[in-house]
């Protein structure tokens, strides 16, 4: 009996608010036979970029975000694909045609059957929590972590200890994660968006484990908990709402606000982040141009300078402050209370709605625009009145440093709907 069949590793498509996604795609087997389709996963993951689709594998020289070679990954790969070759000629010896069932239970069982074998060779005797510690360590050093990212890990930490007493690998199972989704919705009263975030962050630090052979449970790798959820509310400032807050006359006994709303409305004009504009040095400064690398994503950008982000810089340019800093910044908790009471002072009231989710509970809230201000409303603010003037979104990316068209989306939405509300003023005429 000859069995025909086609063996196909493929990228698994996945989008998100309806963008397709191109990093960190998992590897998919799919065998085909009598007009059946068995789809497996490998384990793996790499940017589509990296993926030679005509080869079915790795392109040379390449590795993913785990630091797995091409090499490694293709050789693993190609071990799968023997394997089950080997299974459909066994039954082929056999004269049987086999179930997509029975090809599934004996390729798992052989697949579980060679790793237990390789895991006890390998015999890790390592905890969870010791293997918390080093991932935190290793990750933090390799992608360059930021302290609310370490502090981010820490909140994550706390909250797995108050889950359980005693926690090991063997914990998250699927139930296991189940359970966990659940106290995080019971017990800590978590919108499902921070869920969603907390989730993600607990299999990445399961898959770093498994990768290194810590843990043998790959119940992560599937588990998609069901959360409703809506897109984030994006709270920048209009540019009548710009100018209000620019020309608002702030009281005597207030005048510690002043020196907040410079450097607010300079990262209202420039993009800049908090990180960002506090660490600016007076020789990032140059003619008509500032050139920085960026705390968070160490990227190096050149931001023109405009007249409003100009006239700023050069109130404060015979200014002394320490370490050479450019602009007085105080720090980001104290700079966000104030801009709140700078907000109210200035009017900025308007009513933002906002829609989230608690389990299946929708939540819907009205708050006045000067409680939702921040630091990071400032970018949030350029980068939306620089869509809104008409300036391309690639031109606004080179400023801002968002190195794709995802990131940007939400922001172009938002300018989509100024210039389709700006049309209804021709009614007027």
């Amino acid at each position: 009996m000859n069995i025909k069949r086609n063996i196909i590793f493929a990228l698994e498509s996945r989008r998100r608010d309806g963008v397709l996604i191109t990093i960190n795609l998992p590897i998919r087997m799919r065998v085909i036979f009598a007009n059946q389709r068995i789809e497996f996963t490998t384990g793996y993951r790499i940017d589509a970029a990296k993926w030679d689709a005509a080869k079915q594998q790795v392109k040379k020289g390449c590795t993913n975000k785990l630091k797995q070679s091409a090499s490694e990954i293709n050789a693993d790969l190609l071990r799968l694909c023997t394997e089950i070759q080997n299974i459909f000629k066994e039954f082929e010896v056999k004269n049987e045609f086999p179930t997509t069932e029975r090809i599934k239970e004996t390729f798992n069982a052989r697949i579980k059957d060679a790793t237990d074998r390789k895991d006890a060779a390998k015999e890790p005797n390592v905890s969870f929590w010791e293997a918390f510690e080093e991932f935190v360590k290793e990750s933090g050093r390799l992608n360059n972590w930021t302290k609310a990212t370490y502090e981010k890990f820490a909140a994550m930490k706390n909250h797995l200890n108050e889950f359980r007493n005693t926690l090991s690998f063997d914990t998250f199972t699927e139930n296991g994660l189940n359970d966990y989704v659940d106290f995080l919705q019971s017990d800590k009263d978590m919108r499902n968006s921070t869920i969603g975030k907390q989730i993600s962050f607990l299999k990445w630090f399961l898959r770093w484990s498994y990768k290194k052979g810590y843990s043998q449970n790959a119940a992560y790798d599937s588990f998609k908990p069901k959360l409703k959820n809506t897109p984030k509310k994006v709270i920048f400032l209009t540019p009548e709402e710009l100018n209000k807050l620019k020309t608002y006359q702030i009281p005597p006994t207030k005048q510690y606000l002043e020196r907040v709303r410079d450097v607010f409305l300079f990262c209202c004009f420039s993009g800049l982040r908090y990180s960002d504009v506090y660490n600016l040095k007076r020789s990032d400064i140059k003619q008509d141009h500032i050139e920085i690398t960026t705390i968070k994503t160490a990227d190096s950008l050149i931001i023109e300078l405009n007249d409003h982000s100009k006239a700023i810089l050069d109130k404060y340019k015979d200014v002394h402050f320490e370490k050479h800093k450019a602009l007085p910044v105080i720090s980001n908790q104290k700079m966000n209370d104030y801009l709140k009471e700078l907000g109210e002072l200035a009017e900025i009231n308007d009513p933002v709605r906002e829609t989230y989710y608690k389990g299946n509970e929708r939540i819907d809230t009205v708050t006045p625009k000067y409680a939702l201000l921040g630091t990071h409303t400032g970018r949030r603010t350029f980068i939306c009145n620089a869509l809104a003037l008409g300036i391309p979104p690639q031109v606004v990316m080179k400023w801002t440093g968002h190195s794709d068209y995802k990131a940007m989306k939400p922001y172009i939405d938002i300018a989509d709907e100024t210039k389709a509300n700006a049309m209804t003023k021709f009614n007027n005429m």
